[in-house]
């Protein structure tokens, strides 16, 4: 059952290091100084859970996985291209947050269905409310932000 565990683990913490560098790069891309507060701080809250994911993958006598997965890469390529072609507003940065945070819901709550021990679920359960509270964070601040477009 550990493998299975570690496995699964460590799907997160390459979510959560995706998430890390995602909302970095959204934070240096934004314009508006409350949006670059808020994605570094969120990048900060990715990092913090990386690391207590892979202290948990150590403990279970696994190997923590150290960087964020391939499609977070062509992910994150595909934004600096973007961004490099032009201006991006803040509406698209925050949509493309929320993107990535449809992304780490998906991987948490499929995390979840899987057979945890006690131990670990409460912290995969912790840090999944945490993902839901920023997607919902970052969806109602593109809302307003595609409001202010119009």
């Amino acid at each position: 059952m550990a493998t299975n565990v570690v496995s699964v683990l460590n799907v997160l913490v390459e979510t959560s290091k995706d998430g890390e560098k995602g909302f970095m790069k959204a934070a240096q891309d934004a314009h508006d100084e409350e949006l670059k507060t808020l994605f570094r701080s969120t990048a900060e809250d990715c990092s913090r859970g990386a690391r207590e994911l892979q202290d948990a993958v150590q403990t279970l006598g696994g190997k923590p996985e150290s960087g964020g997965s391939m499609s977070g890469a062509l992910h994150r390529g595909w934004v600096d291209v973007k961004s490099a072609v032009g201006d991006r507003s803040d509406h698209a940065i925050l949509a493309e947050c929320e993107k990535g945070e449809d992304v780490a819901k998906r991987r948490y709550h499929d995390a979840l269905e899987k057979d945890l021990p006690p131990d670990v679920r409460v912290i995969v359960e912790r840090q999944y409310q945490a993902v839901l509270q920023t997607h919902d964070r970052v969806r109602d601040l593109r809302d307003r932000y595609a409001a202010m477009k119009h």
